[in-house]
């Protein structure tokens, strides 16, 4: 199970790219690496474009359609994965709050045979998504601009298991300083 972080974007509403924000003394990247290796996943990908930066315990890939949104990201993380991987586990770096509980549970759910998951938070989908193989092509052909897997997973439902996280993570991301701000007084401004 490898992980997929993707960071590619220039936080055009944050006025910066969230792959490097500071959240608790750790850059948004670096957070979500750690979140992807405390779950499971080996190895992890980063996909970066608005700020190529060095990224400890991960591989990088370069987005050069970054601009372009979260689909050509996603797009160029299915083009890196190692030909041994037989799953993925997409994160965003803007979702701080995801923790690496919430990634054990959509691995565990790999390990009991779901092909599809997706953590859902109060009954809803959101981040992180759980690809097998299988799906790839699939999901590559439907993400576009600022889409990801989401459109797969609407079309596809009945082959997605749900995973409750409610208990464990929050999709909350970071789109504005307003939202780093809570984020960093969520987590007690440490």
């Amino acid at each position: 199970m490898a992980g997929l972080l993707l960071a590619a974007g220039s936080g055009s509403r944050l006025g910066r790219p969230k792959a490097l924000v500071e959240l608790a003394g750790e850059r948004l990247v670096d957070r979500g690496v750690r979140t992807l290796s405390g779950g499971g996943c080996a190895p992890v990908l980063v996909v970066l474009g608005a700020a190529d930066t060095g990224v400890s315990g991960a591989v990088t890939v370069h987005n050069p359609d970054w601009s372009t949104g979260m689909g050509s990201s996603l797009r160029a993380g299915i083009d890196a994965m190692p030909d041994t991987v037989d799953a993925l586990l997409v994160a965003l770096a803007d979702q701080p709050l995801v923790t690496s509980e919430a990634v054990r549970r959509l691995v565990e759910a790999y390990a009991q045979g779901a092909r599809a998951a997706v953590a859902t938070y109060h009954g809803n989908p959101r981040n992180p998504v759980l690809l097998g193989r299988e799906h790839w092509s699939t999901v590559y052909s439907m993400a576009e601009r600022d889409v990801g897997a989401r459109p797969f997973l609407r079309a596809y439902s009945h082959l997605v298991t749900t995973v409750a996280c409610d208990d464990v993570a929050s999709p909350e991301d970071i789109d504005t300083e307003e939202d780093l701000a809570r984020l960093t007084e969520t987590l007690g401004g440490v």
